[in-house]
């Protein structure tokens, strides 16, 4: 019996710590710094982003691919594809180096982007983009 209550009382401290770890964790209030759009090559271009309040590299990840949808939805294009994106945080500053190929059919690659889709993700979740 007192090996069952003191298993108990574990597993209810336990549930006790998981309730309040997840009630300190801060809401996602991200703040949009800006972005700057390098065209290196004809349909290869550069996104460098920056933001604070990012809960970590993928939250800069999406604001780039944000750029990126929007900026070839403007020149005319349908699709993106993602080549690569490096990603710093100095000081709460978060910021992305990000290349992207455009074009206006389906490219090839898994990280391919349909620049309608994503641009409306993230006007709905209130991602600034180009």
């Amino acid at each position: 019996m007192r090996a069952r209550i003191s298993l108990s009382l574990a597993a209810l401290a336990a549930l006790c710590a998981c309730e309040q770890t997840s009630q300190d964790k801060a809401p996602f209030v991200p703040s949009y710094e800006g972005i700057e759009t390098r065209l290196l090559d004809g349909d290869l271009v550069n996104f460098l982003v920056a933001m604070r309040g990012a809960r970590g590299s993928e939250d800069v990840e999406t604001y780039a691919d944000c750029a990126a949808a929007q900026y070839a939805l403007i020149r005319g294009y349908g699709f993106a594809r993602h080549l690569r994106t490096n990603v710093s945080e100095e000081g709460g500053l978060w910021r992305g180096d990000a290349v992207y190929t455009i074009s206006a059919a389906l490219p090839r690659g898994l990280k391919t982007i349909d620049a309608e889709v994503v641009a409306s993700a993230c006007a709905e979740n209130g991602i600034p983009m180009v």
